[in-house]
């Protein structure tokens, strides 16, 4: 077990990839039919697959907030005393 404490940002980034894992698995199982000759998969199958990019986006995000973080924490460890 770690003792590292979470840090902003880092859930965004496992929800992140998370969505994109499902999102890859559903673009997989989208094109397997394109190459086996089988029925093409309904629609909504389709739509599955943009979870691939709002993945991306959410880690992305993640990362973004947890710069913003640790921007914030450098700022306020260099900054003199207000006294």
């Amino acid at each position: 077990m770690s003792n590292e404490t979470p840090r902003a940002g880092d859930l965004l980034v496992r929800t992140g990839a998370v969505v994109f894992l499902v999102g890859a698995v559903a673009t997989l199982a989208t094109v397997a039919p394109l190459f086996l000759g089988a029925e093409p998969l309904p629609p909504v199958a389709y739509f599955v697959c943009m979870l691939m990019g709002a993945g991306f986006l959410i880690s992305a995000a993640g990362v973004l907030r947890s710069v913003a973080e640790q921007r914030r924490r450098a700022r306020a460890s260099s900054s003199p005393s207000a006294s």
